[in-house]
């Protein structure tokens, strides 16, 4: 089944993109962000995620064969590669948090336990370093520099992103008999972050992703996430290009158009997320990649590259919109376990660097 949107997106033009992504591909597996750029774990499983969709099973499976050689003893991988060089060796959690959205949409796609099985050992290492950086309010940490020091701020879009990937993780978990209950008190102590306490967060409101990313991958829902959205719909939106990737310039991006498109999804706002996948077309390059921006006004694609990420993300909205797989609903939480209870300041706390009671059981 390969997602199509009619009228937006054809099934031929997802299968060409994701074919385009797989010519990117390296031969080790590992899906940079476009020919002899960077990669990192976070985009690089997007893009896999992409290919899978997109029927390039073999290249998508290849993609998680990386992730297991890449990763390091600690759970994490390194913030930038480069071919096979490592060019930042920073472990950034929200990246070492996301191959269990990978693997559970890889299961929710092909249903090949055996597959889960063999990967599951990688999403519970990186999920354990990510566990051991939740800070006292609840927030994750952002990084960890090669020498072990602490970044003891946290991002609001990479700790959204990160309580998804512990309820992917969670459901992960059930699946292969290995249940994860301290997983389940650091996202409870997230999502009473993301919900009560944003200020707390380091200031990156200039950023679209930092305005959306509560609803598409943290725990906000219903009224509260369309409050959100449309509390700086203006600042973020221009009609018929897209979503700015920060409100001070005028530069539409894909990625962030897209992501957008799923978040008003999950708030059930199917109009405004087919017109934003709808304006992400004027981004797609004839080789089947999208362009990763426009600058408005100077009318010209910025910069001068078609990335993987950004045309994967235009697949997965495609599925989201589309209801084409299984997997469509994973950013609505269709298949994922509920949102486990908000758990207060009150309830305790870890310092960053220290796992909470259970995290490492099952």
């Amino acid at each position: 089944m390969i997602p199509e949107v009619p009228g937006i997106l054809t099934t031929a033009q997802v299968r060409d993109t994701a074919a385009a992504i797989a010519r990117v591909q390296q031969p080790d597996g590992g899906i940079p962000w476009a020919v002899g750029e960077h990669i990192d774990v976070w985009n690089h499983v997007e893009a896999a995620m992409g290919l899978l969709l997109g029927g390039e099973v073999e290249a998508a499976e290849a993609a998680f064969a990386w992730c297991l050689a890449a990763q390091r003893a600690d759970g994490s991988w390194p913030l930038k590669v480069i071919g096979d060089r490592v060019e930042d060796d920073s472990g950034e959690t929200n990246m070492s948090a996301y191959p269990a959205v990978g693997l559970w949409h890889h299961w929710l796609v092909r249903g090949d336990e055996p597959f889960v099985r063999r990967f599951w050992p990688v999403v519970r290492r990186g999920l354990d370093f990510v566990a051991g950086m939740q800070l006292p309010f609840g927030g994750v940490a952002w990084s960890q520099q090669g020498d072990g020091k602490v970044n003891a701020q946290a991002l609001l879009a990479g700790s959204s992103s990160i309580y998804h990937s512990l309820r992917a993780g969670l459901a992960l978990g059930e699946l292969v008999g290995e249940p994860q209950p301290g997983w389940e008190l650091v996202a409870g102590r997230l999502r009473h972050a993301l919900e009560a306490h944003r200020d707390r967060f380091l200031d990156k409101a200039t950023f679209s992703m930092d305005w959306y990313y509560p609803v598409l991958g943290g725990p906000l829902r219903g009224q509260q996430a369309r409050d959100l959205l449309s509390s700086r719909w203006d600042d973020f939106v221009v009609d018929g290009l897209g979503c700015r990737c920060v409100d001070t310039n005028p530069w539409v991006t894909g990625a962030e158009t897209c992501e957008l498109a799923m978040a008003l999804d999950n708030t059930g706002d199917r109009d405004r997320a087919t017109a934003m996948l709808a304006d992400a077309q004027h981004l797609r390059h004839e080789g089947g990649l999208y362009w990763t921006g426009f600058v408005h006004g100077d009318d010209v694609f910025w910069p001068d590259e078609q990335t993987t990420y950004t045309s994967a993300a235009v697949v997965l909205a495609a599925d989201a919109l589309s209801r084409t797989t299984p997997a469509s609903g994973i950013f609505r939480g269709d298949t994922l376990p509920a949102d486990p209870p908000a758990i207060g300041l009150s309830c305790g706390c870890v310092e960053a660097g220290a796992s909470p009671a259970g995290a490492r059981g099952g």
